[in-house]
């Protein structure tokens, strides 16, 4: 029998499935804007030598380099060793809230965090992702929002596009991936309810 001519890009499936392996060479090369790759590159460069590695009384010094870098963050926010922030200008940050020791915020897209909110050590906020419909992969960078009095416990995964609602707790090595209700307590992979947070305690002779 004459011999066929063997085609890289197409090779026969595993016994465990049908159809042939496409390579795909369709995906984007330069998903952000030109103007946009010197400011990535510079901001890589200061993150390393000059924000990262600092130890804790620097949170002034980590605050002015993201600031510099376009993130709208208060003053009174508290920003630890380690936190590794992707896109500063695509941060912003509420009154005396805290990214704590070895947190990951991968912003590609616009990430906001209330006021008295606590992302604790080594999470990550994963706010970019790509298109699986479509076989060239788009990257898809959509918004995130965490409110106000959350608490992140460590080593979270907060998913592309989540919103997570006042005063509610994503408890640790959670992995939530949506929406989670105010005052709400969830935990596990995925993130299910535990229960409603309880209301803050006033105290006695204070404020009606």
């Amino acid at each position: 029998m004459p011999e066929t001519e063997h085609d890289p890009e197409q090779e026969a499936a595993p016994e465990n499935g049908g159809g042939v392996f496409q390579r795909l060479d369709t995906c984007a090369a330069f998903p952000y804007a030109k103007s946009e790759y010197a400011r990535r590159l510079l901001w890589v460069i200061v993150d390393a030598l000059l924000v990262r590695w600092p130890p804790g009384r620097f949170a002034g010094w980590r605050r002015f380099w993201l600031k510099r870098f376009g993130a709208r963050i208060d003053p009174t926010c508290n920003i630890r060793p380690g936190v590794r922030v992707r896109h500063p200008w695509l941060l912003e940050m509420g009154a005396y809230s805290t990214l704590a020791d070895g947190v990951e915020v991968y912003n590609l897209g616009p990430v906001k965090i209330g006021a008295h909110t606590v992302v604790s050590q080594r999470a990550h906020l994963c706010n970019g992702t790509h298109d699986y419909t479509d076989p060239s992969l788009p990257l898809l960078r959509p918004s995130m929002e965490i409110g106000s009095g959350v608490w992140v416990c460590a080593e979270a995964f907060v998913g592309p596009g989540a919103r997570i609602g006042d005063n509610a707790i994503v408890g640790a090595r959670a992995v939530v991936n949506g929406k989670v209700e105010p005052r709400a307590i969830v935990a596990g992979n995925p993130a299910k309810f535990v229960k409603v947070r309880p209301a803050p305690v006033r105290a006695a002779g204070g404020a009606s």
